[in-house]
């Protein structure tokens, strides 16, 4: 398991993003060492801080492999950052990663806070008709994660699990946000949950 795309983008002006008009979505390969700070990568920017700005939301991943998957469906190529990741893995089942999961990568802890809910930013960048649906369909969300440690990583470096707590996956934990009360009531259970997911009880559980 390892890193094979450390992805970083800055805001820029996007007519099609509603209210905002401004987008990090676009993120690029970036060479050499990244620092990882308390809420991200250096030099990578989230426009829409209040959606998008948690520190349980301060890195995200995508799997290769499920690029791979979605080529031949959407019949296009998909370059590594195509999503919006930071990190493009490699040998990694990101779906199957544990929430609260703490990965080893470089220098950094990371642990893995929530699936990516698909939202009009990303619809309208992917430009695929029912987007939205099909990701959500495909169950394939990537995770994003919190910084535990500080440190560097890079292209290459190697993903060392370091905890997997009894919690639900992030396969599972994206079906609990729409609506598996069985698989949510799971989650909650678990302490180190994030707070997002005491918002998702309210309106799933009632």
């Amino acid at each position: 398991m390892r890193i094979l795309s450390v992805n970083a983008g800055r805001a820029v002006h996007a007519d099609w993003v509603a209210d905002l008009k401004r987008t990090a979505i676009d993120k690029r390969p970036v060479a050499g060492r990244v620092a990882v700070l308390d809420n991200g990568l250096a030099g990578d920017e989230r426009a829409d801080m209040a959606r998008h700005g948690h520190p349980d939301q301060a890195v995200y991943a995508y799997a290769r492999e499920d690029y791979d998957w979605w080529q031949p469906r959407m019949e296009r190529d998909l370059r590594d950052g195509q999503f919006g990741e930071n990190l493009t893995t490699t040998g990694a089942d990101v779906t199957g990663a544990m929430i609260g999961e703490r990965w080893r990568v470089g220098t950094a802890v990371l642990e893995v806070t929530a699936p990516r809910i698909p939202c009009a930013v990303f619809r309208n960048w992917i430009d695929e008709r029912g987007w939205v649906r099909r990701f959500t369909e495909a169950g394939r969300p990537g995770a994003y994660f919190r910084v535990v440690e500080r440190g560097e990583l890079g292209a290459g470096d190697e993903i060392e699990v370091l905890e997997r707590p009894g919690s639900v996956t992030i396969g599972e934990a994206f079906r609990a946000y729409h609506g598996d009360q069985e698989l949510l009531r799971r989650l909650l259970a678990y302490p180190g949950h994030s707070d997002k997911w005491d918002h998702v009880a309210r309106r799933v559980l009632g």
